[in-house]
């Protein structure tokens, strides 16, 4: 029973990851059930990034593992040496809910449970007081919480809000994203957010 249940997971990636063979349950720094979680939306469908992450020049001046977050470009970096940075599409803070400035990463969770703070239970009472993590959870696959503020570098179930102005002020990134960031950024990382 067992090894048919494992025939069917491997057949399931397979086929979720469109064809291509991934080495045991290194796959983005998650396992395979992170893999299964991140990529089936309860329709079936697999989910996916409209902005691709790739490595670009980056002139800026910032220490490497520094992540630089362009509200106004939708897109964070992660500085590399030798001036790279890889970059990912971001959702960022919708109308007056814009914000710069610099924190650390002050934790790190997988699968993050979440608890709406009281200024947004306010200005939405029809959301949980909380919700347990995993799929359905909007903090997606990770979250990088930014120093004591209310603002977290996340993943998303609604990964057609990449490249958006729509949260209440969070970073959000796909999961497959925030999952790759999540690996290379450690506590203590310094963040800084330009308008």
């Amino acid at each position: 029973m067992i090894k048919e249940i494992k025939a069917l997971l491997a057949a399931t990636v397979l086929a979720l990851s469109g064809g291509q063979a991934l080495a045991g349950d290194d796959m983005v720094g998650g396992s395979a059930v992170d893999f299964l979680k991140m990529n089936l939306k309860f329709d079936g469908r697999p989910q996916a990034s409209a902005i691709p992450r790739e490595v670009v020049s980056f002139s800026e001046k910032h220490a490497p593992g520094t992540i630089i977050v362009n509200a106004k470009e939708r897109r964070l970096y992660f500085v590399l040496p030798e001036g790279k940075a890889i970059r990912y599409g971001v959702g960022v803070g919708r109308p007056g809910f814009e914000w710069a400035g610099a924190h650390a990463i002050s934790n790190k969770r997988e699968w993050p449970d979440w608890t709406p703070p009281a200024q947004m239970i306010k200005r939405r009472p029809d959301l949980p007081r909380h919700m347990a993590g995993g799929p359905e959870n909007p903090l997606g696959a990770r979250a990088m919480y930014l120093g004591s503020s209310l603002y977290r570098i996340h993943g998303s179930n609604e990964p057609d809000t990449i490249g958006q102005a729509v949260s209440s002020g969070c970073i959000r990134m796909t999961n497959d994203d925030v999952m790759d960031l999540y690996e290379r950024a450690k506590v203590g990382t310094k963040v800084v957010v330009m308008r």
